[in-house]
């Protein structure tokens, strides 16, 4: 009786604040914010610039002789597995294989395959790729942006891309593809100014499209994508087709009170759970346990992003261990207590893993990457009333059974009003895109058939 009231007293105590968050008035980020030098802004050069990624000699040497010339590694406690992080027992054959077999030229003429530009916006230098199909006289074109996160890269899609435009083919339409580097990310500039986080990048995106020519288009993101998606829905419902997202969550307060009612009883629990999903969410203590365990690179990038970023900066091997292990564990939970690898070669070729790893290391983009943490979960954001906002974007999701952290519908409706499908499959982790890009691909382009579907519905309603 005692747990009952604690947490309906708690319930309604979230209730309250989400009330007073609410009565806050929201706060829209302005459109023309300068993130880039002061001294640059009346010169700005607004062009799209063909873009080509590089890996110099020089980088290369450099990198070599750092794989080549790592300390003796600590060896692990025996029967950990990789409980207490990264397993150094595997750590001596990726080292190896990226200084002696990854070939350079060759990934380097991999990643170029697709048109890549640059061009500059509200100060930062924003690195896309932009890939238009030819396609014959009245074939639809769509466009769509697609999102990456952290530790991921416009590298997720490359094995989608031609995947989704076979499909989209199949189904009447062509899409025209725009793949940013976040800012701060990969190939994009960062700012050196305080308070751009998840939101700013929001309004980024969306100058990029208007840049490109797009007042409205489709969007897809994943992980920090999806974060920054939301925004983009929330923000601008108006310009957006329809939102496909491989990472479902709401940070509504009403989502966390509705998560807890549902361990009153199993009558509640039953109404907030997706029977598709069972277990996912409950019991709560196993849920928490599990994700406090694994979120421990969230709060060092949420509090000192620059202290833990000098250590991946300086050392190849350092960021290789810290960023494979976190891919490890949420792409297959039982992993880190089952394997002594990481396990990731069953899900991606050692090439891949090591493309994404490259464009974090020749842009030196750990730090201004790992930033986007500290920098949007702070008293600023959380205090902007954005969380609280419901967006009416026709929303598809998408929900892989490793997928670390996941939200029912009934928890996703109070950001989501306008929720078209919701999908729990039982394979797959957090890179959807990257591990499985034809189950990724059919679930984009059949969201985006009933996303124009409903469209063309929703006309002739009207008319």
């Amino acid at each position: 009786m005692d747990k009952i009231l604690r947490l309906l007293i708690l319930c309604a105590s979230i209730l309250a604040v989400r009330c007073a968050i609410s009565a806050t008035p929201i706060q829209i980020p302005n459109f023309d914010d300068w993130w880039g030098p002061e001294d640059a802004q009346e010169n700005q050069d607004t062009s799209i610039r063909p873009f080509k990624i590089e890996f110099t000699k020089c980088m290369i040497k450099d990198l070599r002789y750092r794989l080549r010339n790592h300390r003796p590694f600590t060896p692990p406690l025996e029967g950990t597995a990789s409980t207490y992080g990264y397993n150094t027992n595997s750590l001596e054959t990726w080292v190896s294989y990226w200084a002696n077999s990854y070939n350079f030229t060759a990934r380097e003429e991999h990643l170029n395959q697709y048109p890549h530009y640059k061009t500059n916006i509200q100060g930062l230098d924003i690195h896309f790729m932009w890939i238009k199909p030819e396609v014959e006289e009245g074939l639809e074109v769509l466009p769509l942006l697609m999102m990456h996160g952290w530790t991921g890269s416009i590298v997720e899609f490359y094995k989608a891309i031609p995947v989704l435009s076979e499909k989209a083919k199949e189904k009447g339409f062509a899409i025209e593809f725009v793949i940013p580097s976040l800012p701060g990310f990969g190939f994009s500039e960062t700012t050196h100014l305080q308070g751009f986080g998840a939101t700013e990048m929001a309004v980024v995106m969306r100058n990029l499209m208007h840049r490109l020519g797009h007042k409205k288009f489709y969007l897809q993101g994943g992980d920090w994508g999806a974060r920054i998606g939301n925004n983009l829905a929330s923000y601008f419902p108006d310009e957006l087709y329809g939102y496909h997202t491989n990472f479902g969550i709401s940070n509504s307060l009403s989502t966390l009170a509705t998560w807890l009612a549902g361990s009153l009883s199993e009558g509640i629990q039953k109404l907030v759970e997706d029977p598709a999903a069972l277990g996912r969410l409950y019991p709560i203590g196993t849920v928490v346990k599990k994700t406090l365990l694994s979120s421990g690179y969230f709060h060092l990038q949420a509090t000192k992003p620059y202290t833990v970023g000098v250590a991946m900066s300086d050392s190849p091997v350092g960021l290789l261990a810290y960023i494979f292990q976190l891919m490890s564990m949420i792409t297959r939970h039982e992993y880190e207590s089952t394997r002594d690898d990481d396990g990731l070669v069953f899900h991606y070729s050692r090439d891949e893993l090591l493309d994404n790893l490259m464009v974090y290391w020749v842009n030196n983009a750990f730090i201004t990457s790992g930033k986007i943490y500290s920098e949007s979960l702070n008293s600023r954001n959380l205090n902007n009333g954005y969380l609280e906002i419901t967006t009416p974007v026709p929303t598809w999701f998408i929900q892989a059974k490793d997928e670390f952290l996941y939200m029912s519908p009934e928890m996703l409706k109070f950001a989501f009003s306008n929720i078209v499908n919701t999908t729990a499959i039982e394979t797959g982790g957090h890179y959807l895109a990257f591990e499985l890009p034809e189950l990724f691909s059919d679930s984009v382009i059949t969201a985006i058939t009933e996303f124009r579907r409903l469209a063309k519905e929703k006309c002739r309603t009207e008319l």
